[in-house]
């Protein structure tokens, strides 16, 4: 692994965003913020592999992978007996990243966690994960990289559940790192629920480890949005400067925009599964500029971010999602037609839409480093969530 900060934000307030690049096996270098795009066993859920080279290179090339997954099908013996992950998906110039969360399909479970390992619920019920068996399937697995296991809990729990959270965390991390097999990168967890101070103690306790990156998790579990900034805060203060840091649970555009300006580099993120299960297609201008058709207040199942193409208005609409995206989905289909495919319920749409989002999405990653680059990121930031603001009370006085 290979990383460096390039430049850091130069915009009045107290951002701490940066740009860097990041590079992971074989995978080419990507600059960073960067997102990592969920997956199903390796491969994202819609699209199939010759399909991949649609989405925009290099940025596309880090993909997260949930070892959880591998608690059903396909054994981790006969995995490792393939020669890993890499070659049993045929994907071989990826960067795969480990971790167990994965937001749609392995929640974390955090009263049925207890000393001996983390609990989870996943598509084969509630499993107690320790951290020999999370080791085990890590070795068979092979990423380039992997999160040692973490007690998540959500920010409604006691001062002494979070201290136990955090004290399991760091004893898990011990063991991990010595069951830790040659080759791939380890990601110290870092957890604390809601709790500053606990989350301050737990990254200077990771930092003290000998890992190569932190991973950031607990977040996206019933924390405010007004809490959040004084959280990130506290886990990216005490962290040295040159390490990467990646985080769970930060979705939406305004949280990615959160974990920017507190200095986060890598983001996991289920927010476009969400999206293209949902029927929902993402329309929001990147250069923050605003497209005229998106903000009428119609039942069109628009909020300025994104559109419903279930929606009856969409059935005749002979023109693409966006005009002006150059992906495949926009350059060759209209939204009447993924209406249709949504309306009879083919996979084809699900297909066409997770292009699109995916695309679009690592457009705004794209204009998030720009806006750094050109020291304007919190003006960008500022611009994004005022219009937002603004048109979600719109909406409600025009309900």
């Amino acid at each position: 692994m290979k990383f460096s900060v390039k430049a850091w934000s130069t915009s009045k307030g107290n951002s701490a965003g940066r740009t860097g690049v990041f590079q992971l096996g074989n995978c080419p270098q990507i600059e960073t913020p960067a997102l990592l795009l969920s997956t199903r066993k390796g491969l994202p859920h819609f699209i199939s592999p010759d399909l991949l080279p649609s989405l925009p290179i290099p940025d596309s090339s880090l993909l997260h992978v949930s070892p959880l997954h591998f608690m059903e099908g396909i054994s981790s013996k006969t995995i490792s007996s393939i020669g890993g992950l890499h070659k049993m998906i045929g994907l071989h110039d990826v960067g795969l990243a480990a971790v167990a969360r994965d937001s749609i399909q392995c929640l974390p479970e955090s009263s049925a966690t207890n000393k001996l390992g983390a609990s989870f619920e996943t598509p084969c019920g509630r499993l107690l994960i320790k951290p020999a068996e999370y080791m085990g399937i890590i070795s068979s697995l092979r990423p380039n990289l992997w999160a040692t296991l973490a007690d998540e809990v959500p920010a409604w729990v006691s001062k002494k559940r979070n201290k136990n959270s955090v004290d399991r965390t760091v004893k898990w991390l011990d063991e991990c790192i010595a069951l830790s097999p040659a080759g791939g990168v380890a990601f110290g967890a870092i957890v604390g629920g809601s709790d500053v101070e606990e989350r301050r103690r737990c990254a200077q306790e990771v930092v003290k480890r000998n890992v190569s990156g932190y991973w950031i998790g607990g977040f996206g579990f019933g924390e405010s949005t007004d809490e959040r900034p004084a959280l990130l805060s506290a886990v990216t203060d005490s962290l040295p400067k040159d390490g990467p840091r990646l985080i769970s649970g930060l979705g939406l555009p305004e949280e990615v925009l959160q974990g920017v300006a507190a200095g986060i580099d890598l983001f996991d993120s289920s927010y476009i599964y969400h999206l293209t299960i949902g029927g929902f297609a993402l329309t929001f201008p990147l250069d923050n500029k605003t497209y005229a058709s998106d903000l009428k207040l119609t039942g069109m199942g628009i909020d300025q971010t994104k559109i419903n193409l279930k929606a009856t208005v969409y059935r005749k609409d002979a023109t693409p999602i966006v005009e002006s995206c150059s992906c495949y989905t926009c350059q060759n289909h209209t939204k009447a037609y993924i209406n249709h495919l949504l309306n009879v319920h083919e996979m084809l749409a699900q297909i066409l839409l997770e292009i699109h989002n995916t695309h679009h999405y690592l457009g705004f990653f794209r204009s998030i480093r720009e806006a750094i680059k050109e020291g304007r990121f919190e003006q960008f930031r500022e611009m994004f969530v005022e219009k937002r603001r603004i048109h979600l009370a719109e909406v409600a006085v025009c309900a």
